[in-house]
């Protein structure tokens, strides 16, 4: 009798580097493309395009992301200024393997060390995978208002995260 065996590949993360950007933006596409795009309205989404947001954003930000690699692939991205995540993407073909969690250790340990008492983020109502991702790590929700990015009726959740002090937060 065999029984599966699940291989688990290590994960790298660094600092993203001009070569990235193709994969970043392909990322980004993808985040769009499947969680996205279902629920935007068709103007909305036409908006998203016609402005090419997701190669902006990687244009303009690219230098303060940190990608994590498997096997010298860019599966995903976190994005932080000050105390606030402002974005993370993994790739459809490396969720549910470590990348995210990875991400945020790596963001909510920079913060901490930064001296910030806690971290915010937002998702959005319609996004139950993120609220649970961010539930599990200890993120409370904090405030609800409507989405102005989107214009697509979407509400905008707030979630933070209080770091203890003596404890590492991306040990968790």
């Amino acid at each position: 009798m065999f029984t599966a065996m699940t291989i688990i590949k290590p994960i790298r993360v660094r600092r993203a580097h001009a070569g990235d950007a193709p994969r970043l933006k392909a990322i980004l596409q993808d985040s769009f493309e499947s969680t996205w795009l279902p629920v935007l309205t068709p103007a909305a989404a036409a908006s998203y395009r016609i402005e090419d947001r997701g190669a902006r954003y990687v244009e303009e930000s690219l230098e303060a992301f940190r990608v994590a690699e498997i096997e010298g692939v860019v599966a995903g991205f976190v994005h932080w200024q000050g105390d606030f995540v402002e974005g993370l993407h993994v790739h459809g073909d490396h969720r549910r393997q470590g990348v995210g969690r990875l991400l945020m250790d790596c963001a909510e340990r920079a913060m901490a060390l930064e001296g910030f008492a806690a971290v915010r983020l937002e998702t959005d109502s319609f996004n139950v995978a993120s609220q649970a991702f961010y539930l599990g790590r200890g993120y409370a929700e904090q405030a609800r208002y409507p989405d102005e990015e989107w214009d697509s009726g979407f509400t905008t959740i707030l979630y933070v995260k209080r770091f203890d002090r003596g404890r590492d937060p991306g040990a968790e």
